[in-house]
């Protein structure tokens, strides 16, 4: 049993990013389907696909490279199981200056730090991405 999918997540495409694997396999959720579309509208990843299998699911990730350097510098979460890390719609974090990405899990779903600063919601922060 898994007790932090997220996170999973986040070192799985850290993982390839650092080998230089083209794709990632991950276990699906809603949550990481929705963290993964909010990649792709970002510009983060090229791409990713849903596979049905008997059980959850499979995400494929497709990871983005400029030359031979990944888009993604860094991939960082936030909120953990041991220690839940909750802002107020007026504490949203800024990441480098707003070069980054704040991924929040809020009352209206899953959105970034833009979104839910022009929604005007908070919500727990589930990562960083620049």
């Amino acid at each position: 049993m898994m007790t932090d999918p997220i996170a999973d997540l986040f070192t799985r495409i850290r993982n390839g990013l650092m080998v230089g694997h083209p794709r990632v396999d991950v276990p699906g959720s809603k949550m990481k389907t929705r963290i993964v579309e909010i990649l792709k509208e970002e510009g983060y990843i090229k791409n990713f696909r849903i596979y049905k299998d008997n059980l959850q699911g499979i995400i494929r990730v497709y990871l983005k490279y400029k030359g031979d350097k990944s888009v993604i510098r860094g991939i960082k979460r936030i909120s953990k199981p041991g220690r839940r890390s909750y802002v107020k719609r007026d504490e949203i974090p800024n990441v480098l200056n707003g070069l980054g990405l704040a991924i929040l899990s809020t009352s209206s779903g899953v959105m970034t730090d833009q979104e839910c600063r022009e929604k005007g919601v908070g919500g727990e922060v589930l990562g960083h991405i620049w």
